[in-house]
């Protein structure tokens, strides 16, 4: 179902979450990238792995690439678009403070959930509801209205930068209220018209 060459991410993509943060709303898309290796799907299981002490959850749309793609205008970039998923971008926390830099903290096999499905046929502009949930409970909600880049400029921001190949994907950024996950938990990420990306939290050696 999903079969990326590599994972484009976006980092403090959304006007509620960087209120949240306290700090300025970037000029451009802040990204960094998850390595393939790092997805699971939908009732698949995520791994805490022994070397963190913070994991934590970042509900997510995700963006699937149609065609291989470079320096696409922005006008037309839904053309490139094949639709659109749930996503969780996993994070190991601790190691993001203690590096400075992303790649290890976000890289750990299963740490991108993708999933239930793509579905082509909605519109991010439109303002869809994006609620992310830990056994039951709701810990992030907002609407996709409330990027600061929408997907179509993130789409031509990247291609810009990199070739898009058929299948990458690229999670365009977290609502607030990111927080922890620990073993045994459930966690849920749900948009509006795409459905329910339900993924248990399981330790190292289980």
């Amino acid at each position: 179902m999903f079969n990326p060459t590599k994972i484009i991410a976006i980092g403090l993509n959304y006007h509620d979450h960087a209120k949240e943060m306290n700090v300025s709303v970037p000029k451009y898309p802040l990204i960094f990238m998850k390595p393939p290796t790092s997805v699971i799907l939908n009732g698949e299981s995520i791994i805490y792995p022994d070397q963190t002490k913070e994991l934590h959850y970042e509900g997510e749309l995700g963006i699937v690439i149609k065609e291989k793609i470079k320096n696409v205008a922005k006008k037309v970039a839904y053309k490139y678009i094949a639709g659109y998923t749930c996503a969780n971008d996993i994070t190991a926390r601790d190691l993001q403070r203690i590096d400075g830099q992303w790649t290890r903290s976000k890289s750990f096999d299963t740490f991108c959930p993708l999933g239930p499905r793509i579905v082509s046929d909605i519109d991010p502009l439109d303002g869809l509801e994006i609620t992310t949930k830990v056994n039951g409970l709701i810990k992030q909600h907002s609407s996709t209205k409330n990027m600061i880049f929408n997907v179509f400029e993130l789409v031509s921001f990247i291609s810009s930068i990199m070739t898009l190949m058929p299948g990458d994907i690229i999670i365009t950024g977290t609502p607030p209220g990111v927080g922890p996950l620990n073993v045994g938990d459930i966690v849920e990420v749900e948009i509006e018209g795409i459905g329910v990306l339900r993924n248990n939290v399981i330790g190292p050696y289980t």
